[in-house]
């Protein structure tokens, strides 16, 4: 089958095997899969992963198989699927901390070969291919109505960016925000801001060209940050004391260290970004004795199997923005383009497509 592999360099491969199924897992026909900046920190060392290794983890298609003790989901499901592979038994499952599942973590799969040789699944998805195996904990079921070049979104950015707002920050309505990096988990993070009844929400971006999307999706300010603009001046032009929320969504020691500065007093800074592993980021003690907090968060503290029907339901009504996040579409063999459109900002997100 085909696959987009990474085995130092990108390459499109049709030499891709998956193994067959075993108990609770499901064989998933991909037909669309969202191009995200964590695929690109594989590439380019960000984050260190072992090859070969197919790559994707933002993907939505059909189930094709099911393995043995498979309750949830049925040949012909349309699916969403998730990077989350939570056992759903243990304690932190039982809480609803899917998130907090330690079964599963760290642990690499390596279903496919390539040429003959075992290969690796990125983020326990590898969803840039015709096919992949999944746990059935990571299989979603959605209503067929809805589009897979939207819906494979839910998978990673709107998960990861809406639900940080809607399951960790929690912020209170008319609560004021700042959201770095206006890119796919940005623009949801936008959005998560909206649907929660936010008032002032800034976006700051060094690409001027994302201020109509960030307005779109819930902005009510924009700054173009950039060598000739005081970023942490346009805020306080705007919010004096700060803002109640900043939402990093760069992965960069700096903007942390800004996003903490530019808190108003009781205020919380989101980290959503992945800087290089290994990175370190500073700030000033003092300035968190004002009751502030600086907030990890992995997965948009995700409960999938509660979050992606909510987010569904939330596009139906025309609440949620998932049409509006493809920007442009591409075949696998065109990933090289969408990577290039992807590092010139002129995109939300791109959807790489693998079944018509």
């Amino acid at each position: 089958m085909k696959a987009i592999v990474w085995t130092g360099e990108l390459e499109v491969r049709t030499d891709v095997e998956v193994r067959d199924l075993r108990a609770n897992e499901v064989r998933v026909r991909i037909h669309a899969a969202g191009l995200c900046h964590s695929d690109v920190s594989v590439v380019n060392g960000t984050i260190p992963f072992p090859t070969p290794a197919v790559m994707g983890h933002e993907g939505a298609g059909v189930v094709e198989q099911i393995g043995a003790g498979v309750s949830t989901v049925k040949v012909g499901d349309h699916v969403v699927l998730t990077t989350l592979g939570n056992c759903g038994q243990c304690g932190a499952c039982d809480r609803g901390q899917a998130t907090f599942c330690r079964v599963n973590a760290g642990r690499l799969k390596a279903p496919f070969t390539v040429g003959g040789e075992k290969a690796f699944q990125f983020a326990n998805a590898g969803v840039f291919a015709e096919h992949t195996v999944v746990t059935e904990t990571q299989a979603v079921v959605i209503d067929k109505d809805v589009p897979f070049a939207s819906a494979c979104f839910i998978g990673c950015a709107v998960l990861t960016g809406t639900g940080a707002v809607l399951n960790r920050a929690k912020p209170r309505i008319g609560q004021s925000a700042m959201v770095i990096g206006i890119g796919g988990i940005g623009l949801s993070v936008l959005q998560g801001l909206a649907l929660s009844n936010c008032g002032t929400i800034i976006a700051v971006d060094a690409n001027p060209a994302k201020e109509a999307a960030a307005l779109q999706f819930g902005a009510t300010h924009f700054i173009a940050a950039g060598p000739d603009v005081d970023t942490a001046e346009a805020v306080k032009a705007i919010l004096p004391n700060g803002v109640d929320y900043a939402f990093e969504c760069v992965g960069h020691p700096a903007l942390i260290r800004q996003s903490i500065d530019l808190l108003d007093w009781g205020g919380s800074a989101v980290l959503l970004g992945v800087p290089k592993f290994g990175s370190e980021a500073s700030f000033m003690v003092n300035t968190l004795y004002n009751d502030k907090s600086i907030m990890g968060c992995r997965y948009g503290s995700a409960r999938p199997h509660h979050d992606i029907p909510l987010f569904i339901e939330l596009y139906k009504a025309g609440k949620l923005k998932l049409d509006e996040l493809v920007s442009a579409t591409y075949q696998p063999e065109q990933v090289q383009e969408a990577l290039d459109a992807m590092h010139g900002g002129g995109l939300n997100r791109a959807v790489l497509t693998f079944a018509d």
